[in-house]
């Protein structure tokens, strides 16, 4: 196994920033890892991990090794009191999984369709959609453990998961390279609409009927597609910041002064808020810097407008955080991850 060198990453990050590897390598075999990490270009500390590019933003040339995982394959390992245990290597591209798991007749994925980029991404970054975060349907996550060598696999709770967050981008972060992703999906469907407009799509498309498994993405996908641009034809990495956590005062302060105000009260007594709603208030849709631009549908979507650099996209994003934070006394946090690290 060798690298190639002076790679074009653009057709690699679905925002279409202009970047290059300076080496790249094709994962296609799980098994192929131990040659990786005996390539001579292999440093562990700067080398990047590459899957759908859906979460990441290149604001300069990749100065180390590039691994794309591009692994694919999808089998049942189990059932069990009516729970079918699925594993996806980590390559398959995300939604393609969603479908195939609908076609077998089962439920749990059905709330995160069309959201972009590949399985073994989902885990780190706890991909969440309408009510559902994929931790409530893993079961383990198959890794290869770069201080040992070796394969391992983890437990749901050793995942450590959290909103948007998970073992994976705090103490294993540089640690584990994940291959695999065991679900854990029913035979039985149970309708989860409790979350922004769903339900009300939903309804609308099943006119009287009970809804199945398959109408809930189908609703998903067309409020997706009616709201975020297709990054084929207009580079984005789909939602650009987390949703805010505020205290129950908090929120409550602000819901005096906006009674409107989309609002999402968690377990622990914090209230989960619309990073969108908080943009779209602040009236920056469509505001543009250098060639990224606010989409002008969905707040919360920054897009690659004409040829935008890194730098564009940062100065775009710290622009809306400030704004949002003169406004609401709110602090957005970025989803993607800058590379290197500006945010």
């Amino acid at each position: 196994m060798q690298a190639t060198f002076d790679t074009d990453l653009t057709p690699y990050n679905t925002f279409g920033l202009r970047a290059k590897a300076k080496a790249f390598v094709a994962l296609r075999h799980e098994q192929d890892l131990p040659d990786i990490v005996r390539l001579p270009e292999f440093d562990r500390q700067s080398v990047l991990w590459l899957g759908g590019g859906s979460n990441i933003l290149l604001t300069e040339d990749y100065h180390g090794l590039v691994v794309h995982l591009e692994n694919k394959g999808i089998r049942e390992t189990g059932r069990s009191n009516g729970v079918v245990f699925i594993e996806a290597q980590a390559g398959e591209i995300w939604h393609d999984f969603v479908c195939h798991t609908l076609k077998l007749g089962l439920s749990g994925l059905e709330n995160l369709s069309l959201i972009p980029g590949t399985v073994g991404a989902s885990p780190v970054q706890n991909i969440g959609a309408y009510g559902v975060e994929v931790k409530d349907v893993i079961h383990s996550v198959r890794c290869f453990d770069l201080d040992t060598l070796e394969f391992v696999e983890l437990s749901n709770a050793e995942c450590r998961f959290a909103y948007r967050e998970s073992l994976f981008k705090q103490a294993g972060k540089g640690r584990y390279v994940i291959t695999a992703v065991v679900f854990a999906l029913k035979e039985t469907f149970h309708a989860d609409l409790g979350y922004g407009d769903l339900a009300a799509a939903v309804a609308e498309r099943c006119g009287g009927r009970a809804p199945t498994a398959q109408d809930v993405s189908a609703a998903v996908c067309a409020i997706r597609n009616s709201k975020l641009p297709d990054p084929k034809i207009l580079g984005n990495v789909g939602s650009f910041f987390k949703n805010p956590v505020v205290s129950a005062q908090t929120a409550q302060t602000l819901l005096e002064k906006y009674p409107a105000m989309p609002r999402y009260p968690q377990a622990d007594g914090s209230v989960k808020l619309a990073a969108g709603w908080l943009i779209d208030q602040c009236r920056l849709k469509g505001h543009q810097i250098g060639g990224a631009a606010v989409h002008d549908k969905q707040a919360l979507v920054l897009v690659n407008k004409n040829q935008a650099t890194g730098q564009d996209v940062y100065r775009l994003a710290q622009h809306i955080r400030q704004t949002v934070r003169q406004a609401f006394q709110v602090e957005l946090e970025t989803e993607p991850n800058w590379l290197p690290a500006l945010v």
